[in-house]
């Protein structure tokens, strides 16, 4: 496959992956407990930054996706001031752009983060996609196998046996 063809099927995996991916959780068994309105929001905010990695770059999981994991991830333990504060930010975000008209309480509404919270989230978000589409290929692999089987099945099934018996 050449540069460009596989450039076009990166791109259009990457768009179907906005839509049927996963959502990366904390394992622990909280991921049922994620309000529906979040999954909405993970599920427009991937096709937005799906559009913006076409214009400027390198992709990422969004703010809803690391909100996600770090609802899941406070169920099971609790954590330090860094990492309240980045759950606080993310959150803040994403309920301002997908929740209008609830208020965030002005003690957990975080506007900023210091530079070593940014890069936490960063790292953060680049975890969560590389999970995501290490899913993704998994799936797609074990599709691809799946059908070959079927195919190798169905052709011993219509191959004619030749029984020869002496």
């Amino acid at each position: 496959m050449r540069l460009a063809e596989q450039k076009v099927v990166k791109q259009i995996s990457e768009a179907i992956g906005c839509l049927t991916d996963a959502i990366v959780v904390y394992p622990g068994g909280w991921g049922d407990t994620l309000p529906d309105w979040l999954k909405k929001a993970i599920t427009v905010d991937r096709l937005i930054e799906n559009v913006r990695t076409l214009k400027e770059g390198e992709p990422t999981a969004t703010d809803a996706e690391a909100c996600a994991y770090l609802s899941t991830a406070s169920l099971c333990f609790p954590f330090d001031e860094d990492w309240s504060q980045i759950y606080f930010y993310v959150t803040s975000q994403v309920m301002s752009r997908h929740r209008k008209g609830v208020d965030i309480p002005g003690d957990i509404k975080v506007d900023k983060l210091n530079d070593q919270q940014t890069h936490d989230l960063r790292r953060l978000k680049d975890f969560i996609y590389r999970k995501r589409v290490e899913d993704r290929q998994e799936r797609d692999r074990a599709e691809r196998r799946q059908q070959r089987d079927e195919v190798a099945a169905r052709k011993k099934r219509e191959q004619p046996t030749l029984a020869f018996k002496f």
